[in-house]
């Protein structure tokens, strides 16, 4: 299976646990500015995926492994099922490549994505020959 396939998977069984850091200043140098916060599938209530204690953004308890959703905080996504570290972002034309390094429950495995963040939406492509791609919206902070 190619990387961008393991991630598309993992976006929508997201079932990789990550323990997010703050957003902090070499995020911010590295590209990712636009990506931190909480994300939900375009169509699907923040509320039904998203618990709150006011500081950060957490999956609800029971997390829905199946929940299309992610968030990213510093330098870390988080899925339901997985947790990735985020290597680099360079530009690919009018999208991002994102180098990821996730691990889950019984493996790891380096994957890479395509993504184009505007305005409070993120489209996550499958690979480049993907014309419209999917839409994630970013939940309320």
């Amino acid at each position: 299976m190619e990387t961008a396939s393991i991630l598309g998977a993992a976006l929508l069984y997201p079932g990789l646990a990550i323990l997010a850091g703050m957003p902090n200043a070499s995020a911010a140098q590295g590209g990712l500015t636009d990506y931190q916060g909480a994300w939900v599938l375009d169509g699907r209530g923040c509320e039904d995926v998203y618990a709150s204690d006011g500081k950060t953004p957490a999956f609800k308890k029971p997390v829905d492994i199946f929940a299309p959703a992610f968030i990213v905080s510093g330098k870390r996504l988080r899925t339901p099922m997985a947790t990735c570290q985020i290597k680099s972002v360079r530009p690919a034309g009018d999208r991002q490549r994102l180098l990821l390094d996730c691990t889950n429950a019984v493996a790891g495995n380096a994957v890479t994505v395509l993504m184009a963040p505007a305005g409070g939406v993120i489209t996550r492509y499958y690979d480049v020959r993907d014309t419209t791609g999917v839409g994630y919206r970013r939940c309320s902070r």
